[in-house]
């Protein structure tokens, strides 16, 4: 499976055998979508399976977790009593380095501070069987790609861009932390059986147009929802145009549209990436199963969506969400006519979408050609480099000189601003601006806390040719720069290795293997830490309806998982549930009044923070509700989105729609996802109402539950709510959370 795990081996023999039994009882062509799931079932024989509609038992074969979400994971799996993790699984310190100085000073910074967490992290590895990738080492999904990812593996990840290791032909899920405590415990994980869009790729790649131009088409045409519940499958004689790593790009951002994952069949690039990585073993064993790492002729498709990459000019997506689309050639005319400031504060290439070595050879060409006329960059310019191997790469190939050359400042190997981890100092907060990257998401303050940040996300090339320029209006196509000698000229498209010509040079090592036996390994968590603190099993449902709950918040439009949760500073609590609590929808609308962060407190008639008012709600003893719009909880998979409303006191979450990684989430902490049968009935329900759920005690898979909402005047009306919990999800929602419902399974079988 992986150097790092000599005693690991991949079960391609497995999967043919699954593959074969499920094609049989099925009698027709197969997806590679479909392959890769159906050849991981727990049953193949017997697992009732209907796409879109009923739920998959998988195993699958390993799971990785960054730091900031692999605290919470951590503490439940601890929770759990196991002794070790029962598949191959791996942390990565990514997501707690802040962008400030440089990369040197800035890894440094960030091992002083969370060395607490770090400890902990390293030391739980240790003692569970999990292998540790240190700070400084890269971000998860390029060292899942480089090290960890192949062609038909099955890997879920805690994080929503998982999906990026489909580029080498692999099915990767982003999960929430509890999800992968089931599969580090052996136990079934489950998945409701995805849709398949196909996405057809003809023509040919070419200029100034990346891989990155198709996942921001593909975003602008399915929406940031268009997606939910399906697998992007991409085929066609287009798709070997692209490199591996570019097919990474695209998958990554597949999660901008709420897709499950997306995926690319095995190929020559794939086979390429493979070899230069250190796993010419694994290219060849594929080879030989390659009949089932591809799809079916005649394979049928939900929905089909037919790309000419030979007619794809590049885009720019945003400002606010990543599925608003438009071609580089028109952004600048748009945004005018929007009053999006067009100049460029800053402009930030890298992320675990684009920081590959070909991303960063792109980059430096168009750089190389500036430099050459005596031009730096007009806006501030950054670097991320995907992992230690891109860096030291880089830096011995010479890119890395050049793009600091033109103006840039290499990062650490992290996550930085793309999150959030951002310390940005060349605007105030509230000051409207434009930035350009290379990144995935753009939700409002999501790079640097300032909701007046109009980011725009593009390709890394298109982002360096529009620092160099220092505006929207640019197009790089079409349009001149003025050099140093007052002549004009135009940049010619860049052209770069998918590969270095070397082999890649490793750096510095930078993981820890687990030990043999880790029994001994201490673990500790200080009960003073405001950093971290073990998990108190949430309280069992009582058998009765929820009656006359509050409604918290009605939230008035879009309310991704940076809303409900987010990060930034607040990620240093993502190991202590009860601090972390205190960001409790702060970046949610209050229908009530247009505002963030102020909600009436049913009790006191008083406005306040949404965190305080929850803790009030909580302390006297009263149960409440939140009211969302479309595709609730889109963005990250972090289940602290779902794991603090049920710390305080939360029972249900009442929407139009829900994003598929956030609606798992709360069914596993225990709460009632829920959404209106009428999508107009949202409108009914008003902040001073009082809800109740009643038929709790006959809830089954398929049937609506009941919703009485209670109006001030007296008035009642009813509405009915529906909702996707099977048989074994309804007893996670009794036992409390499935953590609580795996303990009863193992004081049972024991």
């Amino acid at each position: 499976m992986s150097y790092f795990e000599p005693n690991e081996y991949i079960n391609y023999e497995k999967l043919e055998k699954n593959i074969n039994i499920v094609r049989k009882r099925l009698d027709r062509p197969l997806t590679l979508s479909e392959k890769i799931v159906y050849g991981h079932l727990d049953d193949p024989a017997k697992q009732e399976i209907e796409r879109g509609k009923t739920y998959l038992r998988l195993r699958p074969d390993r799971v990785a977790m960054q730091d900031a979400t692999a605290q919470m994971a951590m503490l439940q799996f601890i929770s759990s009593g196991l002794p070790k993790v029962a598949v191959p699984s791996t942390i990565h310190c990514d997501h707690l380095i802040e962008a400030q100085s440089g990369g040197e000073k800035d890894l440094k910074r960030a091992k002083d501070i969370n060395q607490e967490v770090y400890n902990f992290l390293s030391t739980a590895g240790a003692k569970y069987g999990v292998g540790f990738w240190k700070p400084g080492s890269g971000i998860i999904h390029q060292i899942i790609l480089e090290n960890y990812s192949y062609p038909g593996v099955m890997l879920i990840g805690t994080d929503s861009h998982t999906p990026n290791g489909g580029g080498l032909g692999g099915i990767c899920i982003g999960v929430g932390g509890a999800d992968a405590v089931d599969v580090m415990a052996g136990i079934p994980w489950e998945l409701k059986c995805p849709k398949v869009i196909g996405i057809k790729l003809t023509g040919k790649l070419s200029g100034w147009t990346s891989p990155k131009d198709v996942i921001l088409k593909v975003a602008g045409i399915l929406t940031v929802k268009g997606g939910t519940g399906a697998i992007i499958e991409y085929h066609g004689p287009g798709v070997d145009s692209i490199s591996c790593t570019g097919m990474a790009t695209i998958c990554n951002m597949g999660a901008e549209i709420g897709a499950t994952t997306s995926i690319f069949p095995y190929n020559e690039r794939m086979k390429k990436y493979l070899g230069k990585t250190g796993r010419a073993d694994i290219a060849a064993l594929a080879d030989e199963f390659k009949q089932h790492l591809v799809p079916d002729s005649g394979c049928q498709y939900d929905q089909v969506i037919e790309i000419n990459l030979s007619e794809l000019k590049p885009h720019i997506n945003g400002p606010f969400t990543p599925d608003l689309a438009h071609p580089v050639s028109d952004i600048g005319a748009v945004a005018e006519k929007e009053g999006w400031p067009v100049d460029i504060r800053v402009g930030l290439i890298g992320s675990c979408t684009n920081s590959s070595y070909e991303d960063m050879g792109r980059s430096a060409a168009v750089a190389k050609q500036a430099l050459a006329h005596g031009l730096k960059c007009k806006s501030m310019f950054t670097i991320t480099p995907g992992s230690e191997q891109i860096r030291a790469t880089i830096e011995r190939d010479g890119y890395a000189k050049i793009l600091q050359e033109v103006g840039g400042m290499v990062l650490a190997n992290a996550c930085g601003p793309c999150i959030g981890q951002w310390d940005r100092k060349d605007i105030k907060k509230g000051e409207k601006n434009t930035i350009v990257t290379s990144y995935n998401r753009n939700f409002t303050g999501r790079n640097d806390a300032n909701p007046e940040t109009h980011a725009f996300v593009t390709s890394p090339e298109i982002v360096t040719a529009l620092s160099i320029a220092g505006t929207l209006k640019f197009n790089p196509e079409t349009d001149y720069l003025t050099g140093a000698d007052g002549k004009k000229f135009k940049l010619e498209a860049p052209d770069a290795d998918e590969l270095p010509k070397l082999e890649f040079d490793p750096g510095q090592d930078t993981y820890q293997y687990p030990p043999k036996d880790g029994s001994g390994q201490r673990v500790d968590v200080s009960p003073t830490s405001q950093r971290l603190q073990l998990l108190e099993p949430f309280d069992k449902w009582d058998g009765k309806d929820l009656e006359d709950m509050l409604i918290l918040i009605k939230v008035k439009g879009k309310c991704t998982t940076d809303h409900i949760s987010a990060a930034g500073p607040w990620l240093k609590f993502r190991g202590h549930l009860d601090n972390i609590s205190n960001n409790l929808l702060i970046g949610a609308i209050n229908i009530e009044n247009g505002k963030a962060n102020s909600v009436r407190n049913a009790l006191t008639q008083e406005f306040g923070p949404v965190p305080d008012t929850a803790r009030y709600y909580k302390k006297m003893g009263v149960k409440w509700a939140v009211i969302g719009d479309e595709n609730y909880g889109e963005g990250s998979s972090r289940e602290h989105a779902a794991l603090e409303p049920r710390h305080l006191g939360g029972r249900v979450i009442i929407t139009k729609s829900f994003a598929r990684i956030h609606e798992t989430n709360l069914k596993k902490q225990g709460l009632l996802p829920l959404t209106f049968a009428d999508p107009a009935d949202y409108n009914k329900i008003h902040p001073v109402d009082k809800l109740s759920i009643v038929g709790l005690k006959d809830f089954a898979p398929g049937k609506p539950l009941k919703c009485i909402i209670k109006h001030p005047n007296g008035s009642q009306e009813t509405i009915m709510l529906n909702h996707t919990f099977n048989e074994s999800q309804i007893e996670w929602f009794q036992a409390g959370s499935a953590l609580n419902r795996m303990k009863e399974l193992q004081q049972k079988s024991s």
